[in-house]
């Protein structure tokens, strides 16, 4: 069932809190040399209100309960005008986190005395993007099944012009995809099963859908994608190709969506010890970030075609699977000298970078849990990115941090090409050191773009112990709010 957003002009008086068990307020943060917030509800807070300020703390909520018929649970903070979208969704995160508990059928939310319409909106985006994460849990197979959430209604009071939050649904909607396909285990979302819930989706969607199989990709002659695959016992892997198509009358430059989508990565014969092993089922969460992006900006009806390619294989060990030394081409002719065979998401990429340039879209943008070494680099806390278009990277930040999904370039020189010159083929797929991979596997990406504009997400934020930003699950679904920031905020198109 849909959460439904409403929006009431005036606030609750007293005797209205019989009628609501749970309710959010956010004050503006004291100011020097001017008078405290005022706190709503005077009467029934007031002793409450004089424990509460002597605890101001923006960065977690204040939680009492109000000796009314209903007990309303209130959490309660004061909101600094300079804080940032991180902050403001984490606090958000916070806020959704204690009044879920109790699992309630409607939240109401009140920002007394904040003023200006982008201000407020602005609030009631981070808020309601926190209480649709949290209501969406993820798959569970336990026996006994957890309560589902009974949340059907975010209910915002005070708001005489109305709001638009249509946008903060859609970005919910794809977030919580990209989540629920990552969370699934690798036995339930093999290939071929992850192939038919894309095809039963395109189908709700109005989307068109190729699937390129392993025949019809050695006909294209993609051998970096076909390496990796050939190592599987099923021949389910290949490529699917998503488009969404705006109304008529509504056409503008093309993106396309590309996500590595290894449902499944032992490391090959470069064997994965266990402790690296265990969750590479999430290695795919690359495709589930551009097919979730895909929904958002279709739900969205973004006036501009929208292209989606996604490698689904599995990296398996076997008779077959390919190894070290290794030469294959790639579907553009460049020959490929295979170092190591836990590098198989750049292998599968290479491919489907070929095929998706070969559309010509104006802007290409891959996301994929790639490196370690980003993960080193950046924590969890942030994702990498590379792009053949330099002047693209103070947009990129800027659409990080206005989005709250924070994104940091990486240099992309082309004296890092050294460390991947092949004495045998074009280029080595990576080096054995590690070093610096996280740049050395976008400069191997990056020929396989050709001259269309590129951008790489490294999707280190892709898990994050105890949630990131609005997100309360270890599974972030990172990247579909950066997206659609970049495309229809920051004129990249």
């Amino acid at each position: 069932m849909q959460i439904r957003i409403s929006q009431h002009p005036t606030l609750p008086r007293t005797g209205d809190l019989d009628d609501i068990t749970n309710l959010v307020i956010l004050l503006p943060a004291p100011r020097p040399g001017r008078p405290k917030p005022r706190y709503p509800f005077r009467d029934i807070l007031e002793e409450r209100a004089q424990r509460i300020e002597l605890k101001e703390d923006s960065e977690k909520p204040l939680v009492t309960d109000l000796p009314n018929a209903v007990g309303t649970r209130v959490t309660l903070s004061h909101i600094p005008p300079e804080m940032d979208a991180f902050r403001l969704l984490t606090l958000a995160r916070r806020h959704a986190a204690v009044h879920q508990e109790q699992n309630p059928a409607r939240i109401a939310l009140i920002f007394p005395g904040i003023a200006g319409q982008a201000r407020r909106a602005r609030l009631a985006d981070a808020f309601a993007a926190a209480l649709l994460a949290g209501a969406s849990p993820l798959p569970s197979f336990k026996r006994r099944a957890p309560k589902p959430p009974r949340l059907r209604e975010i209910a915002f009071h005070g708001f005489a012009r109305p709001l638009d939050l249509g946008r903060t649904r859609a970005e919910a909607e794809g977030n919580n995809l990209a989540r629920s396909l990552t969370a699934l285990p690798p036995n339930e979302l093999t290939p071929g099963a992850y192939r038919r819930r894309i095809a039963r989706l395109a189908r709700t969607e109005g989307w068109s859908l190729r699937f390129l199989d392993t025949r019809a990709l050695a006909k294209e002659g993609a051998g970096a994608f076909l390496a990796v695959a050939q190592g599987s016992p099923e021949a389910d892997a290949g490529i699917i190709h998503l488009r969404y198509t705006p109304a008529r009358g509504r056409r503008g430059k093309a993106v396309a969506l590309v996500g590595k989508g290894i449902c499944f990565d032992t490391g090959g014969l470069n064997l994965k010890p266990a402790r690296h092993m265990h969750g590479m089922h999430e290695d795919m969460q690359g495709s589930a970030v551009a097919l979730g992006t895909l929904l958002t900006l279709s739900r969205l009806r973004v006036p501009f075609p929208v292209h989606c390619w996604l490698a689904l294989a599995q990296n398996h060990i076997g008779p077959r699977a390919y190894k070290q030394n290794d030469v294959v081409t790639a579907c553009d002719g460049t020959t490929i000298e295979v170092v190591h065979t836990d590098a198989e998401g750049r292998m599968v990429l290479a491919d489907t970078l070929a095929l998706a340039a070969k559309k010509k879209p104006a802007l290409m943008i891959d996301y994929a849990t790639l490196t370690g070494a980003c993960v080193y680099a950046l924590s969890s806390r942030y994702s990498g990115a590379c792009s053949n278009r330099p002047d693209l990277y103070e947009t990129v930040i800027r659409a990080g941090r206005e989005s709250g999904e924070r994104v940091w370039p990486f240099p992309m020189d082309e004296d890092y090409d050294e460390a991947l010159e092949s004495k045998i083929a074009d280029i080595k797929q990576c080096t054995l050191d590690g070093e610096a991979d996280q740049i050395l596997a976008a400069r191997f990406l990056q020929r396989f773009a050709g001259d269309i504009p590129w951008l790489h997400i490294d999707l280190a934020a892709g898990n994050h112990k105890g949630g990131l930003a609005h997100i309360p699950t270890d599974i972030t679904g990172f990247g579909i709010r950066f997206t659609t920031r970049l495309l229809l905020d920051e004129g990249v198109l």
